[in-house]
């Protein structure tokens, strides 16, 4: 179909305000955050703005009428081009659809829009002394529609879990404009085995089957205290087994996070004043809940890292915490900073691999990176075994983009061979997809089968998961 009859198309049946068509404002939807749209970006021939189930509908059945390709989009924060229009067709942009439609504080859920920002959620549950748990880094400008779409989790997803453990219903527009409702039509209940569970299926599922328009989820009671402790290692075995051990004391911390040499050298060369002792590896735990069930715990980490850590700190009071965890939330920034003509990329920078295993991946990972001749720095969320890897390269260098392909190849091949995944929580999109026959086997081929029945035209997203 004509694409200049498609944009007339859409203008004419959503309106101007709705529809983007302008080759700048393309230009900007052909980008993610990820390292593969930065050398292959791809222009939508459009894109739509929504605001209702019904423009979503609209859209959907003019695609499925004229097989045109629909590309959900929210913030664009995600890492594996997995809201890029790759081969074509129009993206719908849902992050100004960021209504809260209500707080139901008596039943501990809330029901938004796609596109409400994670943080600002948050910030409208506290007033009710709730939150919606899963914390991503990217809290400050990711949506709730793609931490659904992409199954999201992040820093306390060792206590709290992933996403998918608070969705307890959706609405979803099929690609023939077909409305459903996950979880029951009325439902409100926190409880649901009826029925084949189509919210599981859908929350991950990362835009290949329809299009996400409104979520109920479920809140926690906000904890009211929160303590950490920073335990210094210089021998890396020893941090892994210090979480094992941790665990079997009976203690859950919200969060374990882990530095080795690579990322404590890039944040004190970055911010010196931070001041991380030098070791091989450095672990930050976080515990919260009720005053003194954090104390109790906070006192059994300190006990049981200190049998094997060269320094170890507790603390409750914010302005200390607040210095403690600053190692760990500079990071990321402090990884781009490493060589003055580099630059991280985001390839490669999300497996996951058994906790026992977590050490052994950190050393190999520095492995590869010397035998590529890439510079790596390594962080991560290790109390659940999800490793990051941060490369630095000059990305004008061909030479050296070629390189940090191999490595990210080799990366996501160790992560198999370790018995873990190629993506503990960013998602497969189009950089993992060449991976998912050797990680799922025959199962891809059932996979595809759900996607026949759901996209039988196969418009949603293609070219995304296998």
């Amino acid at each position: 179909m004509d694409e200049a009859q498609i944009k007339k198309d859409l203008v004419d049946m959503l309106g101007k305000d709705k529809v983007l068509i302008k080759d700048l404002d393309l230009m900007y939807y052909s980008y993610d955050s990820s390292f593969f749209t930065k050398l292959e970006p791809k222009n939508p021939m459009a894109v739509v703005l929504p605001k209702s189930t019904e423009d979503v509908q609209k859209v959907m059945r003019y695609a499925y009428d004229n097989q045109i390709n629909i590309i959900p989009r929210g913030a664009g924060t995600g890492e594996t081009g997995g809201c890029i229009a790759v081969s074509g067709g129009i993206v719908l942009d849902l992050s100004s659809w960021d209504d809260i439609v209500e707080i139901d504080a008596a039943n501990m859920q809330v029901i938004v829009r796609p596109g409400i920002i994670h943080a600002k959620l948050n910030e409208k549950l506290a007033e009710y002394n709730l939150f919606f748990p899963p914390d991503p880094g990217s809290s400050q400008m990711c949506t709730i529609g793609g931490m659904v779409a992409n199954n999201a989790s992040g820093l306390r997803a060792v206590k709290y879990g992933c996403t998918e453990q608070y969705v307890l219903g959706l609405e979803v527009v099929l690609p023939n404009g077909d409305v459903i409702i996950t979880g029951g039509m009325k439902s409100k209940a926190i409880k649901n085995v009826s029925g084949l569970n189509l919210t599981k299926l859908m929350v991950g599922s990362e835009g290949v089957l329809g299009i996400i328009t409104r979520i109920r989820l479920r809140c926690w009671p906000k904890p009211k205290a929160r303590g950490i402790a920073m335990a210094v290692f210089d021998n890396l075995d020893d941090a892994p087994a210090t979480v094992l051990e941790v665990y079997r004391e009976g203690v859950l911390p919200s969060g374990i996070e882990i530095l080795d040499s690579s990322a404590i050298q890039a944040v004190n060369q970055f911010k010196p004043e931070i001041n991380l002792p030098d070791a091989e590896a450095i672990l930050l735990f976080e515990v919260d809940g009720n005053p003194p069930g954090v104390e109790y715990e906070g006192n059994i980490i300190k006990e049981v890292a200190g049998r094997r850590a060269r320094q170890v700190e507790w603390a409750t009071d914010p302005k200390r915490m607040a210095q403690l965890w600053e190692g760990r939330s500079v990071t990321a920034a402090a990884a781009a900073r490493v060589r003055p003509d580099g630059s991280r990329v985001f390839a490669g920078e999300d497996i996951s691999v058994p906790l026992s295993k977590v050490a052994d991946a950190l050393r190999a990972i520095r492995a590869l990176g010397e035998k590529h001749g890439v510079q790596v720095v390594n962080y991560g969320h290790i109390g659940d075994g999800n490793v990051h890897t941060a490369p630095v390269i000059n990305p004008e260098n061909p030479e050296e983009v070629e390189r940090v392909k191999q490595l990210v190849d080799d990366i996501h091949l160790l992560a198999i061979e370790m018995e873990g995944s190629t993506t503990g929580e960013h998602g497969v999109g189009v950089v993992r997809r060449p991976y998912a026959e050797k990680e799922h086997g025959l199962a891809v081929k059932y996979m595809k089968g759900i996607k026949q029945v759901f996209d039988p035209r196969g418009i949603m997203n293609p070219d995304k998961l296998f």
